[in-house]
This record gives C-alpha cells, sequence and structure tokens, in this order.
C-alpha cells in the first residue's frame, strides 16, 4: 500500500492529523519564543547560543526522566485514551505559554516573568511530547499491516515535518501576540481530531506499572537492549539526535550572527531543513520498497557529514562577504551565495530523514506488538540522555569562545561514528536474518 492509500483509511489518518497538529504547535510556540529571545532580548552570540540550550535541554529533560513511565502506560493502557488525555493537557499549557508570549510582546517583566513562564511552558510541553511520543510509533502496528508500517512510519515522519515547516514559517512571520492565540487555538483543534482515533487497546493484559520513574527507566533500556538489533538502533537513533542536537542549538545564533539573516530568513532556513527531512523520509521507503532495513544507513549519515562541512565552506565564503545589517528575505535571495546555503541544508535535511526514518520503524516491528511502546520509549531515555549530552556541548563549546561555525566540522565529524553504528546494525540484520532461514 502507498503512503497516500494510507491517509484514506480510518484507523491512520486521525492519528496522522492529530500528530501533525502537535507538530505545528510544538514548532509554533518554540520557534516563536526562541526567535523573540534571540532577536529581541539578547545581543551577544554566547548569551544566544546558552539560551537555545537551555531552551533545548529543557524541552529534552522529561524524555529522560518520564519516558519509562510512558511506554508502560502506553503498553498496558488504551492508546486511543491516553492521546485524548495528552491533548486535552496541551489546552492548558498552550494557554501559559501563550500568556507569556503576551507579556513578552507587551514588553512587561520580559526577564523576570515571561521567559520564565515560556520556558515552563516550553518543559511542560517536553512532558506532553514524552507521553505522546511512544504512542505515535507504537500504535502503527497495532492499527497497519506488518507491510504497511515502514509507510506508516515514513509518512508519520514527512507529516511532522510538513507540520514543522509550517510553524517555523508562521513563527518567522507572524507577530508574537498573533502566535500566542494561534498554538491556543491549535490545542483545542487538536483535542478535537483525537476524540477520532480508533481504540488502542493493551495487546498485553494484567501487567503491573511500576511508578519508580528511575529504577523503571534502568529496568526497561536493560530489557530492551537484549535485542542485538534493537540496540544497534537505539544506539545509532541516538547518537544520531546528539548530532542534531548540536546543530539545532547553534543555529538560530549563526544565522543572525555569522549569516546576518533576519528572523524571516532564520525561519526560512529551518523551513528548507523541513522540507528536506519530509523528502528524505518519503524517498527511503520508496527505496526500501516497504522493507524495514538499515541497508542504506551508512551512505545516507556519510553523506550528511559531507553536506554539513560543505555548509560550513559555504558559510565560510558568505561570510567575507557579509553586510552590516540583518537581511530580509528578499534581500538575502539575491545573495550569489544563498542558492549554495539553501541547497546545502536541503541535502543535509534530506540524507537525514533517510538515515534515521528505517531506524524508528525498526523499533516497532523488531519486538511485540505489546512491547512496542515501550521500546520506543527506552529509546527517547537514551535518546534524550544523547541530546541532553548534545546541549551541554554545544553550550560548553558557546562558553568556551569556540566560534559557531567552527562547531559546524564537529558535527560533520560525530556523523562518521553514526556511520559505524548503522553498519554495526545492518550486520546485525543479516545475521538475523541468516539466523532465521536457517
Amino acid at each position: 500500500m502507498t503512503s497516500t492509500q494510507l491517509l484514506k483509511k480510518r484507523n491512520f489518518l486521525p492519528l496522522f492529523v492529530t500528530q501533525l497538529l502537535n507538530a505545528f504547535n510544538d514548532n509554533l510556540y518554540k520557534n516563536a519564543m526562541v526567535l523573540f529571545v534571540v532577536y529581541q532580548v539578547y545581543s551577544s552570540a554566547e548569551a544566544e547560543a546558552q539560551f537555545s540550550a537551555i531552551a533545548s535541554g529543557l524541552f529534552i529533560l522529561p524524555f529522560f526522566i518520564l519516558s519509562a513511565l510512558a511506554g508502560q502506560l502506553a503498553d498496558m493502557r488504551d492508546k486511543a485514551k491516553i492521546i485524548r488525555w495528552v491533548k486535552g493537557a496541551e489546552i492548558v499549557i498552550m494557554a501559559c505559554g501563550a500568556t507569556g508570549l503576551y507579556l513578552a510582546w507587551r514588553a512587561t517583566m520580559i526577564e523576570s516573568v515571561a521567559i520564565p513562564l515560556m520556558l515552563v511552558a516550553l518543559f511542560a510541553m517536553g512532558i506532553h511530547s514524552t507521553f505522546f511520543g511512544p504512542i505515535k510509533y507504537a500504535i502503527l502496528p497495532q492499527h497497519l499491516e506488518r507491510d504497511e508500517v515502514l509507510a506508516g512510519t515514513g509518512l508519520v515522519e514527512a507529516g511532522t515535518y510538513i507540520a514543522i515547516l509550517a510553524g517555523t514559517i508562521l513563527a518567522g512571520w507572524i507577530p508574537i501576540e498573533v502566535a500566542g492565540v494561534v498554538v491556543v487555538v491549535m490545542a483545542v483543534v487538536g483535542f478535537i481530531t483525537s476524540q477520532q482515533v480508533p481504540p488502542a487497546p493493551p495487546t498485553e493484559q494484567g501487567q503491573k506499572i511500576d511508578y519508580h520513574v528511575f529504577r523503571s527507566s534502568i529496568a526497561l533500556i536493560r530489557n530492551t537492549m537484549k535485542d542485538r538489533e534493537v540496540f544497534y538502533a537505539i544506539m545509532a537513533i541516538s547518537f544520531f539526535w546528539t548530532i542534531g542536537a548540536v546543530l539545532f542549538i547553534q543555529f538560530p545564533p549563526l544565522a543572525k550572527n555569522v549569516l546576518m539573516a533576519s528572523k524571516e530568513v532564520a525561519s526560512l532556513f529551518l523551513v528548507t531543513f523541513s522540507i528536506g527531512v519530509a523528502i528524505g523520509s518519503i524517498s527511503i521507503n520508496a527505496l526500501l520498497k516497504g522493507r524495514v532495513s538499515a541497508r542504506y544507513g551508512p551512505i545516507s549519515v556519510i553523506a550528511m557529514g559531507v553536506f554539513v562541512v560543505m555548509f560550513y565552506f559555504v558559510c565560510k565564503l558568505w561570510a567575507q562577504h557579509v553586510p552590516t545589517e540583518l537581511m530580509d528575505v528578499p534581500e538575502f535571495i539575491i545573495q550569489p551565495l544563498a542558492p549554495l546555503v539553501l541547497g546545502t541544508l536541503l541535502l543535509i535535511a534530506i540524507s537525514g530523514g533517510m538515515f534515521v526514518v528505517p531506524l524508528y520503524a525498526f523499533l516497532t516491528t523488531k519486538v511485540d506488538a505489546g512491547q512496542a511502546a515501550r521500546t520506543v520509549a527506552a529509546n527517547n531515555i537514551v535518546n534524550s540522555g544523547a541530546m541532553v549530552v548534545g546541549s551541554l556541548l554545544a553550550a560548553g563549546l558557546s562558553a568556551a569562545g569556540i566560534p559557531l561555525l567552527e562547531q559546524l566540522l564537529l558535527s560533520g565529524a560525530m556523523c562518521l561514528i553514526s556511520a559505524w553504528l548503522g553498519a554495526v546494525l545492518y550486520k546485525a540484520e543479516k545475521e538475523a536474518a541468516l539466523a532465521a532461514e536457517s
């Protein structure tokens, strides 16, 4: 079944739309907040990078602490009911965030109240996403046929990044006070669509939930990592997101201070990145013809590293002719190197999407359906730990005075380790296939 045919299925479309709205709202809020603070509050690259790192760390922290509980709930309770509870909570969270955005717009107690309020809402959205994350992947094998799961995963990923695209565009272009209204409205609409997600009851009955978050996290990771393929998939995804965390934190201050881009142009960069990941997500499904495999993982992430280094050199050339004032979109587009900046960003994103999408499909197809959400949750714990390391690394590099542009080279070099992990995973996949045949 093709990805577009899945959109006609009653057991897929409501989840897809709910996830779409979730990603849209997340990114409209996060980008509106970060772009406002970077462009309107702070005036030094170091302070901007550190704020970006703090914001990223706060959003990621709940994944590290609560993913084990979220995974247990998703496997032991009706997933559709959890989605509805989570989407109801989003309305309250976005009301809090919108209040912070409004105070920022009014220039009222920006550093004492508005920014802390916005960060509290961001942390709460991290909790919201921690509980929603395992479900959006684990529910797919329960509602779709096995040969539809990769297409469904790719479609969810592509839809996610299309939604990120829309949220990012709006964040860069609409006034901050309007963004505050939109995030609340979208939270309400997302709650309404969540009511249409079909029931997804637990496949295993009578299991008890361990509410001790640290003990359950350790036990969850230990149990999940017993499967070699799942272990290597989680390690590859986690290292990939370490690179991603460094890149995402570097990006807003790099756009402002190296490329002299206005917040509208920074929004255009993020849009280009989102389009690329969506293209990569769909392309890898076409290449693999629906089969879940890490076959193209190593070459995809090596290509990503090459394109990151290319982006570094393009930015170096750009810096030699940089204007003294921030450029708006028309001014940026007419620059001779603008197509190269956007082109390399697009290629980084396409290759990244091609690397990571099959790995997520691994997590839900290599284990029993009753373990799928906990497997995704274990992945989220390790991922979030890796992303916190990436956030600390980015903050440390900025605090040490290492220029933002030079930090890109570290991200490119780290892609080699991701490629090695991808190759080890593919080797384990082939060994497991041979063992199954014999």
